[in-house]
């Protein structure tokens, strides 16, 4: 009988199973082993080079401004988005918020709307004539002469934003699960006790929390070192290379070149042990001493 449960449940999870070792498994691998080659798409020939593409990667200047860049991206919307979201979480959750399913739902929204359509909206938004433009000289700020996405110094800064504005309902929402698993006694104890509202956010929200802000903040991290919907749809990496990042780079090298998609697998490589990298610091420093 236990066998035929066996034989049940692995035909079940048999497609599961083909499907992760076919379209994961697989790539994961033969990516690995283009990565030592010179791999020529329209030929369909692979010349094994060795580590020549990771030693070019250390020397190649667009890779150090796509790193830069990514770094820049990640170390801005991270804190930013998750700041934002815990503010949120917090006044939501606090006895003073009215309606709050009704903010919820609002805030939650750009979340689960198409990336596609949230680009090009602010594409729009952030045009020379657009309604950010136009609203930053009706108030007296400077405003942008060719649009921000065309600009330098504004270019990386405005997706980034964006960014966290559709990121921030999402860790909200997280923060929201974490809050309300908190006991209500402990802050009544507190209270009893003399505590004011900033040394129960200090002394009990914050480090009750750490396990939800540590999930944060490593998918955060993730999902901004992996960067790269925003930029091809609003920048294409301009202008001048400054918006663009690493995965933008894997995608230009493996898939708009002819012979470098060994080289693209090289600096996804990279990418992931600079993910690898960061997260395990993360973890090292937020995670539980134990």
């Amino acid at each position: 009988m236990n066998t035929k449960k066996s034989h049940i449940a692995f035909g079940f999870l048999t497609p599961w199973i083909v499907k992760l070792g076919v379209f994961w498994i697989y790539p994961l691998f033969y990516a690995l082993y283009m990565s030592f080659t010179r791999y020529r798409a329209l030929g369909n020939t692979s010349e094994f080079i060795g580590f020549d593409n990771y030693a070019t990667i250390g020397i190649d200047p667009l890779f150090w401004k796509a790193l830069s860049n990514t770094i820049i991206y990640a170390f801005g919307a991270v804190p930013l988005s998750t700041a934002c979201a815990l503010i949120l979480a917090i006044l939501l959750h606090s006895k003073l918020a009215r309606y709050p399913g009704f903010y919820r739902a609002g805030l939650f929204l750009p979340s689960v709307t198409s990336i596609i359509v949230i680009t090009l909206i602010f594409t729009n938004l952030y045009a020379k004539d657009g309604y950010i433009n136009a609203l930053a000289g009706m108030i007296g700020l400077p405003q942008s002469d060719k649009g921000f996405l065309l600009e330098t110094s504004t270019a990386l800064l405005s997706v980034m934003l964006m960014d966290v504005w559709l990121s921030t309902g999402y860790f909200m929402m997280l923060f929201l699960a974490g809050l309300q698993s908190i006991p209500k006694d402990i802050y009544e104890s507190a209270q009893l006790q003399g505590a004011n509202a900033w040394q129960m956010f200090y002394r009990i929200t914050l480090p009750l929390m750490k396990p939800t802000l540590l999930f944060v903040m490593v998918i955060s991290t993730i999902k901004s070192l992996q960067i790269f919907v925003e930029m091809y749809t609003m920048t294409k990496g301009g202008p001048l290379n400054s918006t663009i990042t690493v995965v933008y780079l894997i995608f230009s090298n493996a898939f708009e070149k002819t012979d470098a998609m060994g080289y693209g697998a090289a600096l996804a490589y990279v990418l992931f042990a600079i993910i690898g990298l960061l997260s395990f610091i993360q973890m090292k420093l937020l995670g539980n001493k134990e």
